[in-house]
C-alpha cells in the first residue's frame, strides 16, 4: 500500500496535468457552445414565486426589483418590516403580480419553516429560493465581537431555508440563488469570520447540487465589493481603501437575475474579481503579503497618525 502511494504521488499529478492540457481546448470549446444555448433559452420567471431573504437590504432589494420587472410573485422575508414594505410597494409598481411581507429572522430553524410554509400556503409552491440574508462584522480577530451572530446567519440562514424548501422545489424542478462574496475564496483579513461563514455556504451549497443533480438548479454567486453595507461605513473606510473600485448594486442584482435564469453554475461580479482566485492558487505567499500589507499594516498606520 505504501508503494502505491509513493507511485500515486509521482505519477498521478503529471498523467492528470498532460490529460488537463490535452482536453482544455475541447472542453472550453463546448463550454462555449452551452454557454451560447443557455444565453438563448434563459428562462422566462413571469408568474414564477421567487422567494427572496434579506430583501429589505441593498442587494436583495434590487434583486426584488430585477425580478419583479420580469413579472415574478415575490414573497420577500427580512427581520426589518418597514423597509420590506417600501420594497414590496416598489416591487408592486414595477409589475410583480403579487408581492407579500414576512418578518422572521433566518437564524432560527422554526422561523425558517414558518416563511417556507407561509409561502406555499398562499402560492401553492416555490419556483426559486434566493438565499441572500446575511450580516458582516468587519474587525481584526482579536478585536472580534458577537462571532456567533454571523454564522447563525450568513451560514445556518440558508441552511435552515433550503432544508424546508428543498421538497418544493423538486417538485417545481426550481433553482437556488446562494449570495455568497469573493472573501470566502480570498480570505481577506479583517473579516476572517465573516469569510468563514461565506466559505462554508459555498462549500455546502456545491455538495448540495452534486447530490440533487438535474433537479435543482443552484447557482453560487460571489459579489465583490458593492455598493452596499460593504462601501456604506465598513469595510472600506476601517482600511483605507477609497481607490477601490465598487459594483453598482443594480448591475449586480441583474447580472445575479441574469445568471440564474440562464442556469449558470457560478458567478462572480465583477468579474476581474476572479483574478484574485488565480493569483491565490499560483502564487499565495504574494497574494497573502499584498493582502496583509494593504489591510492590516497600512490601516494601522492611517491609524496612527491620527492619534
Amino acid at each position: 500500500m505504501d508503494l502505491l502511494q509513493k507511485l500515486l504521488n509521482i505519477v498521478l499529478l503529471p498523467l492528470s496535468l498532460t490529460a488537463i492540457l490535452f482536453l482544455l481546448a475541447p472542453f472550453l470549446f463546448l463550454k462555449y457552445l452551452f454557454s451560447l444555448k443557455r444565453n438563448i433559452c434563459s428562462k422566462n420567471v413571469a408568474d414564477k414565486v421567487v422567494l427572496i431573504t434579506g430583501a429589505s437590504s441593498e442587494i436583495g432589494k434590487h434583486i426584488s426589483y430585477k425580478y419583479a420587472r420580469r413579472g415574478a410573485v415575490l414573497p420577500l422575508v427580512a427581520r426589518r418590516e418597514d423597509p420590506l414594505q417600501i420594497v414590496a410597494n416598489t416591487a408592486r409598481e414595477l409589475r410583480s403580480p403579487e408581492v407579500i411581507v414576512i418578518r422572521v429572522d433566518v437564524s432560527k430553524d422554526e422561523e425558517c419553516k414558518h416563511f417556507i410554509d407561509e409561502t406555499v400556503n398562499h402560492f401553492g409552491r416555490v419556483d426559486h429560493l434566493v438565499n441572500n440574508a446575511g450580516v458582516i462584522r468587519v474587525d481584526l480577530f482579536e478585536d472580534s465581537t458577537d462571532i456567533a451572530s454571523i454564522m447563525d446567519i450568513n451560514f445556518w440562514g440558508s441552511v435552515y431555508s433550503t432544508q424546508y424548501a428543498v421538497p418544493h422545489l423538486r417538485k417545481s424542478k426550481g433553482k437556488i440563488v446562494v449570495i455568497s462574496s469573493v472573501a470566502a475564496c480570498l480570505c481577506t483579513p479583517r473579516l476572517s469570520f465573516y469569510s468563514a461563514s461565506k466559505a462554508a455556504q459555498i462549500c455546502f451549497f456545491e455538495s448540495l447540487r452534486a447530490e440533487f443533480g438535474p433537479e435543482i438548479g443552484i447557482t453560487i454567486v460571489t459579489p465583490g465589493v458593492t455598493e452596499s453595507e460593504m462601501t456604506q461605513g465598513q469595510f472600506l473606510p476601517k482600511v483605507e481603501m477609497p481607490w477601490m473600485p465598487t459594483e453598482p448594486t443594480e448591475r449586480c442584482a441583474k447580472a445575479i437575475v441574469d445568471s440564474t435564469c440562464k442556469g449558470d453554475m457560478y458567478l462572480t461580479k465583477p468579474s476581474w474579481m476572479r483574478v484574485g482566485f488565480w493569483m491565490r492558487v499560483l502564487c499565495p505567499e504574494v497574494f497573502e503579503w499584498c493582502l496583509h500589507s494593504m489591510l492590516v499594516i497600512r490601516p494601522r498606520t492611517y491609524q496612527n497618525k491620527d492619534r
